[in-house]
């Protein structure tokens, strides 16, 4: 038993980017919820936008901002995940690049790119409050998908961002809410649980 378990850790680490760290999903979360703070009070503070509209025009000011935050919040996203799963990768003597890190970018980055297109379609449409449904279900997707090339965890949390994204298409007004539930509070929840599960 004790040389069939480790010919299946021998397996997974050959063919599954186990890589990836759980803090990153934590620290994730963490800029989520700071950004959407911050979002909120560019909304809900604006006499221009009012967010339960399906549809808002002459918001173009305020949401050129909102889309610079968003794009700093992915970006250290990005920095930050990729510093902890090189550390990671270094401690238990993984490489960070490989063919199955690659599969699991390719595959993750297919669905985002398809909702970060429909997102752009909807802002310059004016469907201002489908951004955030959009950017959940789509994200959602893409984990998913990469799920196949890593941990089985990031399944369940794709499948949660997908419910979140439809409840938001379905209740105008909360989006930023539901966004801020789906990119902050799973982060934090399944980045502790993929930390405390396969890291401690």
């Amino acid at each position: 038993m004790k040389d069939i378990s480790e010919i299946r850790s021998i397996m997974e680490k050959s063919s599954r980017f186990i890589s990836l760290s759980g803090l990153s999903g934590v620290m994730a979360g963490i800029y989520a919820l700071i950004g959407a703070a911050i979002a909120r009070n560019m909304v809900y503070t604006s006499q221009d936008l009012v967010y339960d509209q399906l549809i808002v025009r002459d918001v173009r000011g305020n949401v050129t901002n909102l889309i610079f935050l968003a794009l700093a919040v992915f970006i250290a996203t990005v920095v930050t995940g990729i510093y902890l799963t090189r550390r990671k990768a270094k401690k238990e003597g993984l490489k960070t690049w490989d063919e199955s890190a690659k599969r699991t970018l390719i595959n993750l980055s297919i669905p985002l790119i398809a909702g970060g297109i429909l997102v752009i379609i909807f802002y310059f449409q004016g469907l201002i409050a489908m951004i955030a449904p959009v950017s959940l279900i789509f994200y959602g997707m893409g984990l998913i998908n990469a799920s196949h090339y890593t941990y089985r965890d990031i399944r369940l949390l794709g499948i949660s961002e997908v419910i979140l994204g439809l409840v938001a298409s379905a209740v105008i007004g909360y989006g930023l809410l539901i966004w801020a539930l789906g990119f902050g509070v799973l982060h934090i929840v399944y980045g502790a649980m993929m930390y405390y599960k396969y890291e401690r």
